[in-house]
This record gives C-alpha cells, sequence and structure tokens, in this order.
C-alpha cells in the first residue's frame, strides 16, 4: 500500500515537472515591453512584443493607442518611423506609420508587425518627413528601455 501511493505521488510530481518543462520554453520565447511614457506625445500609449519564428526571425508586434497624428505634431511631420537597436548595436528602420492613411482609425490605434533576422534590444518611434531615412531624427515620440 505503501509502494503504491508512492508511485502515486511520484507520477503526480514528475507530470507536474513535464508539464513546467513544456510551459517555461513558450514563456521564455515572448517578451512584452511597454513604451515609456512620450513628453512629446503624453497620451501616447503602446508595447512591444518579441518572439521567434520557427525560423529563426525575431517577429517584433507593436500596438499604439492614442498616437496623435502627425500633421497635428509641433512642427508637423508625415509620417512615424519605427526604429530598432540590435545587439550588435546597429539601429535599422524597420517601417513606419502614416497616421493620415487608413493604418491608423479614427481612434488613434494602429498595430504594426515585422520579422528581422536582427536580435531587437530597443525600439522607438520618431516622426519625420520620410519614412525611408536612414538615420533617425531628433524627434523621438516613443522609446522602450533596452530589454
Amino acid at each position: 500500500m505503501k509502494l503504491n501511493l508512492t508511485n502515486s505521488v511520484l507520477k503526480k510530481v514528475l507530470t507536474g515537472l513535464l508539464f513546467l518543462g513544456l510551459l517555461i520554453p513558450f514563456q521564455s520565447c515572448s517578451k512584452k515591453i511597454k513604451f515609456e511614457t512620450s513628453s512629446v506625445v503624453p497620451a501616447a500609449r503602446g508595447d512591444v512584443k518579441v518572439s521567434k519564428n520557427s525560423n529563426k526571425n525575431y517577429v517584433i508586434k507593436i500596438n499604439f493607442t492614442n498616437l496623435a497624428e502627425v500633421d497635428r505634431l509641433n512642427p508637423p511631420k508625415k509620417t512615424y518611423v519605427i526604429w530598432m537597436v540590435t545587439d550588435q548595436k546597429n539601429t535599422k528602420n524597420i517601417g513606419q506609420i502614416k497616421s493620415s492613411s487608413s493604418m491608423m482609425s479614427s481612434k488613434l490605434k494602429a498595430d504594426f508587425e515585422t520579422a528581422t533576422p536582427f536580435k531587437p534590444v530597443k525600439i522607438f518611434i520618431t516622426a519625420e518627413d520620410d519614412g525611408n531615412v536612414e538615420y533617425p531624427g531628433m524627434y523621438t515620440v516613443l522609446s522602450t528601455t533596452n530589454f
């Protein structure tokens, strides 16, 4: 009887450990980071979720709310550019959000998603006159801390 009770407890412990062993890799594959409060657009909120896909690329998903239309900034701009700082300390333009297009709703919400082979360590958004710029301007709207 004592042996059966010990086997039952051991099975439960091993099952629990197996479950945790399967759960932990899925949690560690994804990071969710909030943007810091903006001094340029204080009402703007957003978060970045970084995960790896089956090709071992980093998938970056960004959600924004209350992001002011770029033509209402002072000075007015044409687009928001999304930048990524890599683990190699390189800064890359990974895309843009044009608030005057259908990408942003009347509720000032926007989503952005991209995949990159480079490991991101920081994401930030600048307001620019041209979305194809190679270097960020001085007008940073939102930024994460390093992650």
